[in-house]
């Protein structure tokens, strides 16, 4: 594998376990230091650097509430002060809960929304500086299938995702006279530890059948992530790209 990514430096945020993980590791084959986000679970962000530095990377453990303004710009001047700057960013800190509609109460609203759309606006407006003063750079959002099929019991996680690949789209607008790309990724049913056999694997994937066995693997839309934020993908910007074994063509 060549290290395409080598000397940038990349953020992303819930990066302590499933695909988040795979984001960073995957980004730190290419050559890229990574700056490691998570809100309190600390210990498997750990893990994540320490998976980073295994394959020769370095990694930076950045505790951060991404809804907090203060929180993402302390984290960012971290990033610029070990790294020197920063060049991609992955927003794809998300919380994914299920209830029906007249059980969810405006709070738990709120919190679905703000982590996936606040926590986009207030990290992406924090890190485009540094990425116009470095000549370009790379915004990859981790969107998901609910937000372009719909899904019964995740009206908050429905809307935050639907609106998650229109901030990629309008940004993809106002940044690229910049340099700067915006794409959304958007995974299906994904082996992790909310797979299809654990409990709190979401209900709707149960209702519609995959083209592709097994499940998809966090590896594979790290490998998506890795190419948009490369050199060969200069010309991708504004698209939502889906990896979901063929359950949903749009």
């Amino acid at each position: 594998m060549s290290r395409e990514l080598d000397g940038k430096v990349a953020i992303v945020t819930g990066a302590a376990r499933n695909i988040g993980r795979a984001i960073c590791v995957a980004l730190a084959e290419a050559g890229a230091n990574v700056v490691v986000n998570t809100k309190s679970s600390v210990d498997l962000a750990q893990e994540t650097v320490r998976q980073v530095q295994a394959v020769g990377g370095k990694a930076l453990l950045a505790p951060a509430d991404v809804t907090d303004p203060a929180a993402v710009e302390r984290m960012v001047e971290a990033a610029k002060k070990a790294f020197g700057g920063v060049d991609m960013l992955v927003n794809n800190a998300a919380v994914r809960k299920e209830a029906p509609f007249d059980q969810i109460t405006f709070a738990e609203w709120q919190q679905v929304l703000s982590i996936m759309l606040d926590g986009a606006f207030l990290c992406t407006k924090a890190v485009v500086p540094s990425m116009r003063a470095r000549g370009g750079g790379a915004i990859v959002n981790i969107g998901g299938l609910t937000g372009h099929s719909g899904a019964k019991h995740r009206v908050h996680v429905v809307t935050g995702k639907a609106a998650l690949a229109g901030f990629t789209k309008a940004i993809a607008h106002d940044l690229a006279g910049d340099k700067i790309t915006s794409n959304c990724v958007v995974p299906g049913m994904i082996e992790t530890e909310r797979g299809q056999h654990n409990p709190l694997a979401p209900k709707h994937h149960a209702e519609r059948p995959r083209l592709i066995e097994p499940l998809g693997q966090p590896s594979e839309i790290a490998a998506l992530v890795r190419h948009l934020c490369g050199p060969q993908s200069r010309y991708i910007t504004g698209q939502s790209i889906h990896i979901n074994g063929g359950v949903f063509m749009p």
